[in-house]
């Protein structure tokens, strides 16, 4: 830890995943405290993530020194997580996607667009630019702070907006904590309103069902088993996404290390007879639960609120016009057309997750509704290939087409 200049905190990796270690068992005594937060489904890293960043608000306020983290070790723990996600996936569950998957794809599509509509005409009444709403639209929110901060000079060039990046960088740090919020709400209410009972006997994707034991015991052989094999799916996930860079595809890492991880569980064991194989173990179950929420925690934790206060007003009203039109989206299309049902429902907790945050944020909702109510495989997946890969394309030509009318 060190003072950079004289007003900003530089924590280092190190430290920063100690403290994000500190925060998440935080979230998880709160989460275990308050019966709203466990009846909502927030997951327990959200609630240890908002308080640090709310208490690093408060430094901020009272002292008037930034903290800034080094966040390292935590996009390490974002690849080591789908990396797991990819081990405990079977090809069976990725056909049953296929339909699913070209649904939610148009239904995505088609609500970036209604995103970006949404913040064009909320802009437009408040006599902000048109250009301000799209970048308080898809550019933010379903794009994060990556796409915000790419798109924010083209919009301040074109529309004359000249705070267009801290708009936008505002807009998708408001968006990621909406986006935790909502998304184990909404799967909650739907499950409860339309009676919905989870009839699949699956294994868990990320993590362990709350009150269900399991045959296998974790040992430090199954431990170090499994954090080899993930590291064997990350050097050769690495050198497949720089192998699919070079014909000019982009693809997140932690697509490609999920994709080597899902063909190596779904070929090894049958070729050579390997009988402990760590899907579905709770060694495994660990290191994915322990890599998701470090992340999120981190992530949340990491927001620089101060940043959001001196644009608060205008972006606040144009960012709850957008939480609302997602949640009717959600209610009103997202859940009957994905077929009213469990695995429609935990689609919703992602849908929210990735439509106004990222897809971590997908995963750490559907994860909370998952671990109370119980699996659903195929949600993971898809939601995982949608929201980081389809997204990102579709939305690139969406922000084009909105930024020149």
């Amino acid at each position: 830890m060190e003072l950079t200049d004289a007003s900003t905190i530089q924590i280092d990796s190190f430290m920063a995943l100690t403290l994000g270690i500190v925060v998440l068992f935080a979230g998880i005594a709160t989460t275990s405290k308050l019966d709203f937060l466990q009846n909502f489904n927030i997951p327990e890293p959200v609630t240890g993530g908002i308080i640090a960043c709310l208490l690093g608000l408060l430094i901020y306020l009272v002292t008037g020194y930034e903290i800034e983290f080094d966040l390292y070790v935590r996009d390490i723990l974002l690849i080591y997580f789908f990396t797991t996600i990819g081990i405990n996936a079977r090809f069976s569950q990725l056909l049953a996607g296929g339909r699913p998957l070209l649904l939610l794809l148009g239904l995505t599509i088609a609500y970036l667009a209604l995103q970006d509509i949404v913040g064009v005409v909320s802009a437009m009444l408040m006599g902000q630019p048109s250009g301000i709403g799209v970048l308080v639209g898809s550019a933010s929110l379903a794009g994060g702070h990556g796409t915000a901060i790419a798109w924010a000079p083209t919009i301040a060039d074109q529309q004359g907006v000249g705070n267009a990046l801290e708009i936008g960088i505002a807009a998708a740090t408001i968006g990621l904590v909406a986006a935790s919020l909502i998304g184990g709400p909404i799967a909650g209410f739907l499950i409860k309103r339309n009676g919905i009972e989870n009839l699949s006997d699956d294994n868990l994707l990320a993590g362990v069902e709350y009150d269900k034991k399991s045959e296998t015991k974790i040992t430090h052989l199954n431990i170090m088993s499994s954090i080899l094999l993930i590291h064997l799916a990350m050097i050769l996930g690495y050198i497949l996404n720089e192998a699919i860079a070079a014909v000019g595809i982009k693809l997140p890492l932690f697509v490609s290390c999920m994709m080597v991880a899902i063909l190596m569980t779904n070929s090894i064991p049958a070729l050579f007879k390997v009988k402990n194989w760590p899907s579905g173990s709770n060694a495994l179950a660990v290191i994915s639960d322990m890599s998701l929420g470090l992340f999120i925690a981190m992530s949340l934790m990491g927001m620089q609120l101060w940043g959001v206060v001196d644009l608060a007003g205008p972006l606040f009203i144009l960012l709850l016009a957008q939480v609302a039109a997602a949640v009717l989206f959600i209610l009103f299309v997202v859940f009957p057309v994905m077929g009213r049902n469990y695995f429609a429902a935990v689609l919703s907790a992602g849908f929210a997750g990735f439509c106004l945050g990222a897809t971590p944020t997908a995963i750490a909702n559907m994860s909370a509704v998952a671990k109370a109510h119980g699996p659903s495989p195929t949600a993971f997946i898809i939601v995982t290939l949608v929201g980081a890969f389809f997204v990102d394309i579709a939305n690139s030509f969406l922000i084009q087409f909105f930024i020149t009318l």
